[in-house]
């Protein structure tokens, strides 16, 4: 049987900044999962709560916008049927079992920024993939999630861990293209002030890194290198 790959989605909220409706980022799942699947390994897509779940209109390369234009992988997915059932009905975290999975990986967009610092149950769900070996990842706003997670004796996870996650330069370019404050908080500030070795690349340049088998990717353009990264630790055994 394939090793099986859990990968987490946030589910529909509000920005409390904004105003508007967010979601999970479509190329930090679909990216990914492209080489997840390409390479022969079993995937499940979970949320926190379960149920549907939905794109960032921005990162949706069908939008007005035109902002994820250029993303004809994630559009190449949407336009399968049996993918896009996959989101119709995601199962929750409450009901699976991290023994029955290899790896895990924690994917970013806004929604995760206003819900998974209150996640208790996404928090002991990737410590229990942690504290088994097994190969632990997040990606972009999903690394919001890594500034609750504790060791047993209640040291933050990240203490002198080299990590990266949604930069301060890229909350910068969000921040100067809305003409506001976009983010509730920044990760860069309170990864660093949690005592983690927080490094980045120029904005939006594709970054992953790895501390032991934890796992981190910069933003939206690193999901395929934090998924090869991961996959590197998996075929070593963690």
């Amino acid at each position: 049987m394939a090793q099986q790959i859990l990968m987490i989605v946030a589910n529909p909220a509000v920005s409390t900044t904004l105003g508007g409706p967010v979601g999970f980022w479509a190329a930090e799942l679909i990216h990914p999962y492209n080489v997840f699947t390409q390479a022969g390994y079993g995937v499940t897509i979970a949320s926190p709560q379960g149920g549907k779940v939905e794109f960032d209109r921005l990162s949706d390369p069908r939008d007005a916008s035109g902002y994820a234009k250029d993303d004809t992988l994630s559009l190449a997915y949407i336009d399968q049927p049996e993918f896009m059932a996959l989101l119709e009905n995601t199962p929750a975290i409450a009901n699976l079992d991290a023994a029955d999975f290899d790896a895990i990986v924690v994917c970013g967009g806004q929604s995760p920024m206003f819900t998974f610092r209150q996640e208790t149950a996404l928090r002991d769900l990737f410590m229990a993939f942690y504290n088994a070996g097994k190969p632990s990842a997040a990606l972009c706003h999903g690394t919001c999630l890594l500034l609750e997670t504790r060791l047993a004796d209640g040291t933050p996870l990240i203490q002198n861990r080299v990590m990266t996650g949604f930069a301060n330069s890229e909350e910068d370019y969000a921040d100067q293209v809305t003409g506001q404050r976009v983010m509730p908080f920044r990760i860069e500030d309170e990864a660093t002030q949690l005592g983690a070795k927080f490094v980045t690349q120029p904005a939006f340049t594709p970054n992953a890194v790895r501390d032991g088998h934890l796992i981190t990717g910069q933003q939206q353009n690193s999901g395929a290198e934090t998924a090869r990264l991961l996959l590197s630790v998996l075929q070593a055994g963690g």
